[in-house]
Order: structure tokens, then C-alpha cells, then sequence
């Protein structure tokens, strides 16, 4: 799994020092793989933090931490407001091509929260 987080920041606001404070709390934490902090080449006001992870279930686990909830948390709740966690579906590397499985449930489409123990009935 990936997590992307887009930020939009103030020139010499200290961004880059809470990013590396943040990747390194979570990278103390089990089940992390990599992390990388990016700049818009275009662009000095626009960052980016991608994480990598063994699985959704790790990345969770890491939010509940105290480093990350002490570096990590505020810094993602600046963070532009939009979906930031990906199943890796495809992968290459060394030109060598690994597909994976989603590992989503083949009605998480058209389930909505709270039906998934049952069907919906109205009062």
C-alpha cells in the first residue's frame, strides 16, 4: 500500500524538517517499507510525502503510535483535503513487471458504511 499526502506550504516555513521528522517516526514503526519527500520542481510551495507499506492494516497501526501522533499527525492534517491511500497494483522494477490482487472486497462498491453485515432495512 501507498500513502500520498500533497501539501501546499509557505516558502521557509520549516516544512521539510517536520516531513523528516514525521517519515522518521513512522519509519520506526513495524511494517514500513520506504518513505520519500518531494518538491515540485515547478513549484517551491508544493510537497508531496509518500510512504510505503506491507499492507493497510500497518499503516493504520502506525497512526496510533505517540512519535507519529507527535510528528506525523499534525503535520498530515495539513495536508490537501483528498484520498491519499492507494493499493499498489502494479509494480516494476529492475524491468521486471509484478501484478497484484486487490485486496478489496468484490462489493466495496456498493456497500455503504454500516451495511456490510447485512442488507439495509427500512424502519
Amino acid at each position: 500500500m501507498i500513502v500520498v499526502s500533497r501539501f501546499q506550504v509557505a516558502p521557509d516555513s520549516g516544512f521539510a524538517a517536520r516531513a523528516q521528522a514525521a517519515l522518521q517516526a513512522f519509519a520506526a514503526c513495524t511494517g514500513f517499507v520506504r518513505g520519500h519527500l518531494g518538491r515540485a520542481a515547478d513549484d517551491p510551495r508544493l510537497w508531496t510525502i509518500v510512504t510505503q507499506w506491507d499492507n493497510v492494516g500497518a499503516f493504520r497501526r502506525a497512526l496510533s503510535t505517540y512519535d507519529v501522533k507527535l510528528h506525523a499527525t499534525p503535520l498530515l492534517a495539513e495536508a490537501m483535503p483528498e484520498a491519499g491511500a492507494y493499493e499498489v497494483l502494479l509494480t516494476v522494477e529492475d524491468g521486471q513487471v509484478t501484478e497484484s490482487a486487490s485486496g478489496l472486497a468484490a462489493d466495496a462498491g456498493t456497500v455503504r458504511v454500516g451495511e456490510a453485515s447485512g442488507p439495509v432495512h427500512p424502519d
